[in-house]
């Protein structure tokens, strides 16, 4: 089954009392047993919910895994990766990585006795130096955020298998059309579904998809006993964003490329990062990878101070100045006072979070409107 179909079939199956073609919301908390402990696979609405397995069936396909979770927040399915380590564990991540996973991991876990080693990671040999006896998990975004960073994921499940450690890869910029982390070598994908998955700002949710049933077990616990679960009108929500996920993709990626190509030679910017320039670093292992190159792009405004900074991301009328992507509307983001607020600034700038650098996630509008309005911003 190819990918627009899986979006649109996979988990959905006819209500079975109605025929209805859309998946019910069960909005119930609990089940009717016929005695205790016999009942239809459904005791506690925490652990397992109908609309919520329908699509966990359906993004376990589109990643083309065996095994979904669901989670109340992506920062949910991250922290239940994390819980299953123990105080001694070392962990090596990038150091462009999303502000939300390095508070988590500085400020949550480490107290716990985690390790962490926020590394270069588009450098194979650079993730391999840095492998001891106590690592047990590689923690991978690729496209990073904000910068763009390219890291692959084939040669990073080459290290995780020959020392036996499990490789989780953040696959939300990306999404499961652009790019399939198990499928080159990855234990565990994460998405941040709010992003492309869910597709219209409207759910917070997350996702893991895997194929070891071990690793799911361990999970699948961590997942009732610690409850970042989420509703099920949040998974009707998702499953009906899933639907269009291959046109909005093919649309993203079509103004993406219009856009980056509109600012690679624009006076103003001083730097872009798009991955689908040749010259992007790693640009080969992002075509080897990645069936196309998405709607993210970070420009750094030339010669601009903060306060500069801050006119051009409110001067926008079509972008919306806001958090989070991966939306049907057209976003702007300031990385080093919103999402990336939380690392300090010498870390964010020793890898480009600079204070003038702009994140755009470009949308699905028509593209001669948002050209005209990069065009107005920028002057």
């Amino acid at each position: 089954m190819k990918f627009g179909t899986k979006a649109i079939h996979a988990g959905a199956e006819p209500d079975p009392t109605t025929g209805a073609i859309m998946t019910p919301i069960y909005q119930t908390s609990t089940y009717v047993q016929e005695s205790p402990g016999v009942n239809k696979g459904y005791a506690y609405a925490r652990g397992k919910n109908p609309t919520r397995a329908a699509l966990e069936k359906n993004i376990a396909a589109l990643e083309d895994g065996k095994y979904c979770l669901c989670f109340s927040s992506g920062m949910g399915a991250t922290d239940a990766v994390i819980k299953t380590l123990r105080p001694g564990d070392e962990v090596i991540t990038g150091d462009d990585l999303y502000g939300g996973s390095y508070r988590m991991f500085t400020k949550v876990f480490a107290p716990y006795g985690i390790k962490f080693h926020f590394i270069n990671m588009t450098d194979t040999e650079n993730i391999r130096k840095h492998v001891n006896a106590n690592t047990k998990l590689i923690w991978a975004e690729t496209p990073t955020n904000p910068t763009m960073q390219i890291i692959d994921i084939e040669a990073c499940a080459g290290i995780a298998k020959e020392h036996n450690i499990i490789l989780a890869v953040d696959n939300t910029f990306a999404s499961p059309y652009l790019q399939n982390p198990l499928a080159l070598g990855a234990d565990i994908v994460m998405h941040s579904v709010t992003k492309y998955l869910g597709g219209h700002s409207d759910v917070v949710m997350g996702a893991l998809i895997v194929n070891d049933e071990k690793i799911y077990a361990d999970l699948s616990f961590i997942h009732n006993s610690c409850g970042a679960t989420p509703g099920p009108m949040d998974s009707f929500l998702v499953m009906r964003g899933i639907k269009t996920l291959h046109l909005r993709m093919e649309r993203h990626c079509f103004n993406g490329r219009k856009v980056a190509e509109y600012l690679k030679t624009h006076p103003r910017i001083a730097k872009i990062y798009w991955p689908g320039f040749e010259d992007h670093p790693n640009h080969a292992i992002a075509k080897k990878q990645m069936r196309d190159f998405g709607g993210m792009i970070s420009i750094v405004l030339k010669n601009a101070t903060i306060e500069d900074t801050f006119r051009v991301a409110s001067s926008f009328h079509v972008f919306s100045l806001a958090e989070s992507l991966g939306g049907v509307e057209s976003l702007i983001n300031h990385p080093a006072t919103m999402t990336h607020a939380s690392i300090p600034k010498a870390e964010r700038e020793r890898v480009g979070v600079v204070d003038n650098l702009l994140r755009l996630s470009v949308g699905v509008e028509d593209i001669e409107d948002l050209l005209e309005d990069l065009k107005q911003a920028l002057g």
